[in-house]
């Protein structure tokens, strides 16, 4: 499942305008005690770039923390491994 948390427009440095649209994944991990949501992120722009990172964490507060990092720094699909990776 995913849901759509924000979407964000900015110049590069050539100073065309990119539009990026951040997502929220969830996947469920069942185990034979319990099962717990598992927390991803996906950006998207819209000339087809595309990535998605899943399973980061089962922590809903760690990863509002993160996607408020990547919205707020409008980290578009190119940067979001590189970040993350820091993040972790």
């Amino acid at each position: 499942m995913e849901m759509k948390i924000a979407t964000r427009r900015c110049a590069d440095q050539e100073g065309v305008f990119r539009c990026f649209h951040y997502f929220l994944t969830v996947d469920q991990e069942e185990t034979p005690r319990l099962c717990c949501e598992n927390y991803g992120v996906r950006i998207a722009e819209d000339s087809g770039d595309d990535i998605s990172i899943p399973g980061i964490t089962t922590s809903a507060s760690r990863i509002d923390e993160l996607m408020t990092l990547l919205v707020d720094n409008r980290v578009g699909p190119a940067g979001l491994a590189d970040v993350v990776a820091d993040w972790l």
